[in-house]
């Protein structure tokens, strides 16, 4: 918090905690509110001083130097961002290289051998060995050039999750002779993992520790992503891409979108997601914007795909036309992640087929084209969140929230799940609320009237207006009704 916003609050505006003071003895409040303006001013300059001391980065330290075996020391494992190659479009694929203690830990393999032969090539220009090499999944563009990559680094094991090996091996789908029809230079042979882990368990390799975990049913039948506690850096796979058009053929964008859900919960804490396709950015950034595309497309197949269509849940040539325009327009410049030319007409087919067997009644709040609103006529998160109030459920208030959710109590400013969980178990938790009503209701949006009473006695009005993004509230802002 700005000292700028402590002062306003204090001398304009009151806290839940403040409106309970009031109620109980004004001269305390009085006096509450002269001591924040005096540990505002105190706060600030200790922020100013610790600011100053900060601005060291150790940037006139020495260059690193070879070793006596002639490789390069690792760079600081923490401050070291990952190497990325990106092969060409239409297509392009990434791998990445993460700086370990003891070598590099690459992570995807590319589609070819020959896309693969030049990150190699990039590799070997850190001086550094190879300690392992990472696959998420099993699609053939991050396996297709496992074997150059073998071949480069014969002393570095190639991992998989038990279950991606197991898809790998059996290939149901038919994935990799499709690859080679369409591609001469996918390898007549797949390489394979030559170590396993149970799902979900921890990872230690080249000296560092991974958090890991298996999602099933999204973009592809099975997926791993890769998590670095110590930097935040999540390692998504074909996950949470950026800004590309993504490969929707396997007919599971509802899948998808409860695995965005689940991983966006799982792994709050991630700062930077390094995607299979496209470039890196922030975790929440590119998680919210796999949701809305894949929300945006199953909204314009949609209608395409109803009984009362022109042509039934066939799609016609016109509305693939009009789909595939709506969808350019709003996503300009985003290249496939596969090179397949008629990528967006396969994608349509495949939701149309996927929302023609989808029972409404039955579908997940996270998959509704528009938030869906619980038995209450409150929006689901805003419903979670008033009933965890009231169940005095922490965590499941906190859990109401997204990640990187904001809420503003009368001008105090709470970023993250972590301060808004902190908020709630001392001014909220205890107290009872009760909607009055539904004052305004658009879509992403409500605003409520409420009585709040701290400790479940008496209270106060006050309007609480939330935005809500799939299953998350990601902004909240109370102020008092008069």
């Amino acid at each position: 918090m700005e000292r700028s916003d402590v002062i306003d609050t204090c001398t304009r505006t009151a806290s839940h905690a403040d409106q309970r003071e009031r109620i109980s003895d004004p001269r305390r409040l009085q006096m509450n509110q002269r001591m924040r303006r005096l540990l505002a001013a105190s706060a600030a300059g200790a922020c100013a001083i610790t600011l100053a001391a900060g601005c060291s980065n150790g940037a006139g330290s020495a260059a690193p130097t070879a070793t006596n075996d002639g490789t390069t020391p690792a760079p600081s494992a923490k401050s070291a961002e990952p190497g990325r190659f990106a092969s060409a479009n239409p297509g392009s694929v990434n791998t990445y290289w993460i700086q370990a203690p003891e070598g590099l830990v690459l992570v995807d393999t590319l589609r070819t051998p020959a896309d693969a032969r030049k990150a190699v090539a990039e590799v070997e220009k850190t001086g550094r060995p190879v300690a392992a090499i990472l696959l998420t999944h099993s699609h053939p563009d991050h396996v297709g050039g496992a074997g150059a990559f073998k071949e480069a680094f014969p002393q570095a094991p190639v991992y998989a999750s038990k279950e991606t090996d197991k898809t790998m091996r059996e290939d149901e789908r038919g994935f990799y002779p499709l690859a080679r029809t369409a591609n001469a230079d996918f390898p007549a042979k797949v390489t394979y993992a030559d170590r396993t882990f149970e799902d979900g368990a921890p990872l230690q390799v080249g000296g560092l520790r991974f958090e890991t975990a298996t999602f099933a049913h999204g973009e592809s039948d099975t997926a791993t992503v890769f998590y670095r506690p110590d930097t935040g850096d999540l390692f998504s796979g074909d996950l949470a891409t950026g800004k590309v058009t993504p490969a929707l053929i396997e007919g599971t964008s509802c899948g998808w979108l409860q695995v965005l859900d689940a991983l966006g919960k799982r792994f709050s804490g991630a700062g930077t997601m390094y995607p299979g396709h496209g470039a890196a950015g922030p975790a929440r950034t590119l998680i919210d914007e796999q949701r809305q595309y894949l929300l945006r497309f199953r909204g314009l197949v949609r209608p395409a795909a109803a009984p009362d269509s022109p042509e039934g849940r066939t799609v016609s040539s016109g509305e693939q036309k009009s789909i595939t325009a709506e969808m350019e327009r709003d996503y300009p410049g985003h290249p496939p992640v596969a090179d397949l030319p008629t990528i967006v007409e396969e994608n349509i087919k495949a939701v149309a087929r996927e929302l023609s067997a989808e029972d409404p009644a039955k579908t997940p709040a996270v998959c509704a084209d528009k938030p869906q609103e619980a038995a209450d006529g409150l929006l689901a998160p805003v419903s979670a969140y008033v009933t965890a109030v009231n169940g005095r459920d922490l965590d499941a208030l906190a859990g109401a929230f997204a990640a990187d959710a904001e809420l503003v109590d009368v001008g105090r400013r709470f970023n993250g799940r972590a301060e808004i969980r902190a908020w709630a178990e001392a001014e909220v938790i205890g107290g009872t609320l009760t909607v009055i009503r539904v004052a305004e209701n658009r879509p992403g949006h409500q605003r409520l009237l409420v009585r709040f009473a701290p400790g479940g006695q008496g209270g106060f009005e006050a309007n609480y207006a939330f935005t809500v993004d799939g299953s998350s509230i990601t902004k909240a802002e109370l102020t008092y009704a008069n």
